[in-house]
């Protein structure tokens, strides 16, 4: 059985919306994980981390589409180029699929992701994609939580969980660090 693993940036209120600022990120703080605080490079050793153990990435529609025109080409993301990739959309035409960017393959319910993690192969991450994100955690499919937490309050914005009425989900601390600036770096494993 393969992993799901949710990895964000987001703010201490809960936010994931638009951490980068770059294209077709709109919220009006965009750009927040870079803007008033001191970068560490230790805060961000999370994502070498991650790509070790990345066998393949997954997105929602419009995630997919504002990364992979921009990643294909990006030497920080590189080492994602070849990997499978997986778009999880209802609308998304086949033909929309990015070229030069690694095997894609739409999966186009969420009873197809849960097929997907049935599935021999390693873990699955998901970037981006809060939408996806909160409807896969409301599915009890999400594995693992990646979360790198700012010292910033949002006040608004695309949330980390959704406020759908469901039961308690317990998560287990696989690892935690507090860094000089204020980042916090937490992982978690959903128990079941």
């Amino acid at each position: 059985m393969r992993e799901l693993v949710y990895t964000a940036f987001v703010s201490l209120d809960g936010v994931v919306d638009s951490p980068g600022g770059g294209p077709g990120e709109e919220h009006r703080s965009g750009g927040w994980v870079f803007k008033d605080i001191e970068f560490s490079p230790e805060a961000f050793a999370l994502k070498g981390e991650e790509l070790q153990e990345t066998s393949a990435l997954m997105f929602g529609r419009r995630s997919y589409e504002v990364f992979a025109p921009v990643w294909r080409e990006s030497e920080d993301h590189a080492a994602y180029k070849e990997l499978p990739k997986y778009v999880v959309s209802a609308t998304l035409p086949d033909g929309a699929l990015v070229d030069g960017w690694g095997d894609t393959t739409i999966l186009r319910s969420t009873a197809d992701v849960a097929a997907l993690k049935q599935g021999d192969g390693g873990a699955v991450f998901i970037h981006g994609s809060a939408q996806l994100a909160r409807r896969l955690s409301d599915a009890d499919l999400i594995d693992r939580y990646h979360l790198l937490v700012f010292p910033v309050l949002l006040g608004a914005g695309k949330s980390l969980f959704s406020r759908a009425d469901r039961d308690k989900q317990s998560l287990r601390l696989r690892a935690s660090e507090a860094y000089p600036n204020g980042i916090v770096k937490m992982v978690y494993d959903v128990t079941r």
